[in-house]
């Protein structure tokens, strides 16, 4: 079927994307200096793999049959040693590990985010506490989607039941606890996430042009929002198909997922390949360190400056060497008071400073 070839290509592409990310990573730093996102993410490659297979395995080998869409009379009339009541019970516990290695994969994958935003905000308090409670929702909107989908129906054994007709609770191919205990705890944390980088793009001393580039680079969340909804209404909409479909958009999800995580990891990486190849134009190009300009009225204050530095990721912070990626963005300079222009003066001030840097890595 185009719709297994869909799911196993998508899946290709997916673990692809993760050694990519691997290969990126041990170049740039190397393998002992790999944080904890950088073996989390292999563990979502495989997740995603088990989610695929979940997916496949509903209709190729149980025709896509649960325990939902049957009305009362079909329930009673069904024999139970025949092969569609043998289907319909397997097909309903697919469905269940189904839905469980979703939420776990997409949990993984904001995981792995939270942690590369935890480097990312190194050395700014106030975002580095938006990271922790980051971590703390995260752990607990995870809570809720798992122990919703295996405690929502008790016993656990009523999601396969056929005869009598065990409720919506306990059809877990379009339960709506399940759709709604995954769907809005999905959102919520996908928009608390995308609100950490956000502002601190808007603050860096960079060209519009960058910040858009890096804004869109960031809000790729938006398109596995727009996945999340799009499952969550196929499944409550799409009738008897809702058991294929809903697994097909569940791989679809975890693969935009996965791409919009590891993106702005391998992003430098691939700047550099396309640089290699004179493909450079693919990739908007930072501004380059150049020489301070101040004006008097701004002597005593504080700014932000662009540097270039081997090793370090688009928007590190100095004196990190954790990200390896190839340009340092957000760098805090105060200036040198002992040059304040004299009283009566134009209070223009040119000055032309040097940042030395040491990357570890």
């Amino acid at each position: 079927m185009a719709a297994d070839a869909e799911a196993f290509v998508e899946l290709a592409l997916g673990l692809l994307i993760i050694i990519g990310r691997v290969w990126a990573r041990w170049a740039q730093v190397g393998i002992l200096n790999f944080q904890l996102d950088d073996y989390i993410m292999p563990l979502a490659g495989i997740v995603f793999a088990l989610d695929t297979v979940a997916a496949y395995l509903v209709g190729a080998l149980f025709s896509g049959l649960t325990n939902s869409y049957m009305t009362d009379e079909e329930r009673a009339a069904l024999d139970p040693n025949s092969r569609e009541f043998y289907d319909r019970q397997w097909g309903s516990k697919i469905q269940v590990i189904g839905w469980s290695l979703y939420a776990l994969g997409l949990w993984l994958l904001k995981f792995c985010v939270a942690i590369f935003y935890g480097r990312l905000t190194t050395g700014l308090g106030h975002l580095r506490l938006r990271v922790h409670i980051a971590y703390l929702l995260l752990g607990v909107t995870y809570l809720v989607a798992s122990l919703s989908i295996l405690l929502g129906c008790r016993p656990l054994s009523d999601n396969w039941r056929i005869y009598p007709d065990p409720g919506n609770l306990c059809q877990p191919t379009n339960s709506k606890l399940n759709v709604y205990a995954v769907l809005f705890p999905d959102i919520i944390t996908d928009i608390y996430l995308l609100s950490i980088p956000l502002p601190l793009l808007w603050v860096v001393n960079i060209s519009i042009k960058r910040k858009i580039s890096l804004m869109a680079l960031f809000s790729g969340v938006i398109f596995v929002i727009a996945a999340g909804l799009t499952r969550a209404i196929t499944i409550l909409l799409a009738g008897h198909e809702g058991a294929v479909t809903g697994s097909q958009w569940a791989c679809r999800e975890i693969f935009v997922s996965v791409i919009v995580t590891n993106l702005p990891v391998i992003q430098p990486t691939l700047r550099k390949a396309a640089k290699k190849v004179g493909l450079s134009g693919l990739f908007s190009k930072s501004a380059k360190s150049a020489p301070s300009h101040q004006t008097g009225s701004n002597a005593h204050g504080s700014g932000y400056k662009l540097s270039r530095r081997k090793g370090t990721h688009p928007l590190s912070l100095p004196q990190t060497n954790a990200w390896g990626s190839d340009e340092q963005i957000l760098v805090q300079t105060t200036p040198d008071l002992s040059k304040r222009p004299p009283s009566g003066s134009k209070n223009i001030v040119v000055s032309r400073e040097f940042t030395v840097t040491r990357d570890d890595a």
